[in-house]
């Protein structure tokens, strides 16, 4: 049964789309056209930890109209005022999204996927800034995926179905993996969150063992990258801590989206997030537990290069990408 605390009242359909990869809200499409947002000219960026590399992988940028329901539980004005003090637009927002590379030894470990050819115009970058990284799809052996909301896995497959990553294998948390495949849920869910099983259905569905592991958070994945549960975003929202040589990197995925307001605000919610109150728990852990130990952090929808520090202002927090 599909309860309140799986789709928060009036979030579903917010939820569904984001899901399912559409990015915009009821009513969007007769929203005013603020153009194209600027996607960046070198989409990598490399970054030595211990004797691992991390590379930031931009996939893209979408430009959508500030919406009132797009932070739940703060006035547009008040949401607004924040943007504008950080000289930031106000009548829309551009959200990046960047995966993560590690370089483990020989491993090569993609953490979640961006779009491959299933997104917008300003999307789907991720294998070319890949290749200009110097490293092909047949290179990666694992691919991690944080959640299963559609910018996270789109990437997973082609618009003909074929895997992007043909060598790799896929490996899902447990918990987000049984609710998204639930065919109980699926069935008793909204019309408008059925699309959003589906994409998972269509992006995982048919992957055999050897194709597709799923983990338990809290567990090492794979040598010096462990899971770390972050659940509320959605059911099962995992982050992952990788490390070497007492150097620690944390890839905190979806744990904020726009930094510039839910880093700042951390106890408001974007409309995304599946059970509010546990992101908004979750979110002040994991930006406390970053700041406290001095740990690099990376966030899929950071500001490009997508990771750097992340330091306490005010009531919040800010994020600082590297130079």
């Amino acid at each position: 049964m599909v309860t309140r605390r799986d789709f928060f009242v009036g979030g579903g359909a917010a939820v569904a789309a984001y899901a399912a990869g559409s990015f915009l809200p009821l009513g969007a499409q007769s929203a005013p056209n603020f153009g194209a947002p600027s996607v960046v000219q070198v989409g990598f960026r490399k970054q030595k930890l211990g004797d691992f590399e991390v590379i930031a992988l931009n996939d893209g940028v979408t430009r959508r109209p500030l919406a009132a329901e797009f932070v739940r539980n703060a006035p547009l004005g008040e949401v607004q005022e924040l943007l504008k003090s950080q000289n930031l637009p106000t009548e829309y927002l551009d959200v990046p999204y960047t995966a993560f590379l590690v370089i483990a030894g020989n491993r090569k470990v993609l953490l979640d996927t961006g779009f491959s050819d299933n997104g917008g115009p300003t999307t789907g970058r991720l294998v070319a800034n890949l290749n200009a990284a110097g490293y092909k799809v047949e290179d990666i052996d694992t691919v991690i995926l944080s959640h299963f909301h559609g910018d996270h896995i789109l990437g997973v497959r082609n618009k003909a179905g074929q895997l992007v990553y043909p060598n790799a294998k896929i490996m899902v948390p447990s918990v987000e993996h049984a609710f998204w495949m639930d065919d109980a849920r699926m069935a008793a869910a909204p019309d408008a969150m059925k699309g959003a099983f589906q994409t998972v259905r269509r992006m995982l569905g048919g992957l055999n063992d050897s194709q597709m592991v799923k983990f338990e958070a809290g567990t090492e994945i794979v040598p010096g990258i462990k899971s770390v549960a972050a659940y509320g975003h959605t059911p099962g929202h995992t982050l992952f801590m990788v490390e070497s040589k007492g150097e620690k990197f944390a890839y905190v995925a979806d744990i904020t989206n726009v930094p510039q307001l839910f880093a700042r605000n951390p106890d408001w919610a974007v409309q995304f997030d599946m059970n509010a109150e546990e992101a908004r728990v979750a979110r002040r852990k994991v930006f406390d537990m970053i700041v406290n130990d001095k740990v690099m952090a990376g966030g899929f929808h950071f500001p490009f290069p997508a990771f750097g520090r992340v330091e306490k202002l005010g009531n919040g927090f800010e994020f600082k990408p590297v130079a």
